[in-house]
């Protein structure tokens, strides 16, 4: 099986097209927006993951983490 492999410098907006099944992943880590379609086409377009997380307050390593637990390969 071929590991999925998030690049966190892509905005939020590709990676959730790309893998929708982060959407729950990033709401359980605070990231509540992530289910609004609207949010995500607008500000996900431009917002980038580490950027997200600064204006979240979300710790980066504790989001990587957990993308990791849930399969995926992170590429800073």
């Amino acid at each position: 099986m071929m590991s999925k492999v998030i690049n966190i410098q892509l905005p939020v907006y590709q990676l959730c097209t790309e893998y929708p099944e982060i959407i729950p992943i990033m709401k359980q880590l605070g990231f509540e927006n992530i289910t609004n379609p609207t949010m995500l086409k607008t500000a996900g377009r431009v917002m980038t993951l580490p950027n997200g997380c600064r204006m979240k307050g979300i710790s980066l390593e504790k989001v990587i983490q957990t993308f990791e637990n849930n399969g995926f390969t992170i590429n800073k």
